[in-house]
């Protein structure tokens, strides 16, 4: 069955600050969505990514460069993924249109290609 990546994109300042029950009443929420997925058999994996941490390579002919990354100025950064599997596109998006990602940012879902 194919395979699907939902990136998880969100503008750095869409998170007001919540109170520490608010932010585990949304972690809670993704926990059981993502519980939800695996008991379905459909999970495949999914990590939320390190805010504000990695490296951006580029090369240049035949000079790498190594930038900081996610840049500032972008209006989104991709903070975490799931993956999944889904028998087309159609049904990946319709198992990620509840997902609570959804409240605070976009989620693109993209086919793996297979190798």
């Amino acid at each position: 069955m194919p395979k699907y990546i939902l990136l998880l994109h969100e503008a750095p300042d869409v998170m007001p600050d919540f109170t520490p029950d608010q932010m585990q009443e949304i972690i809670d929420r993704y926990k059981r969505w993502r519980t939800s997925l695996a008991e379905r058999g459909i999970l495949s994996g999914g990590e939320k990514l390190r805010d504000g941490a990695g490296r951006v390579l580029r090369k240049n002919s035949s000079k790498l460069a190594v930038t900081d990354g996610p840049y500032a100025e972008s209006k989104e950064v991709i903070g975490g993924y799931f993956l999944l599997e889904a028998p087309n596109l159609d049904k990946a998006v319709e198992l990620s249109s509840d997902c609570p990602h959804l409240e605070f940012g976009a989620v693109e879902v993209r086919e793996i290609e297979p190798v």
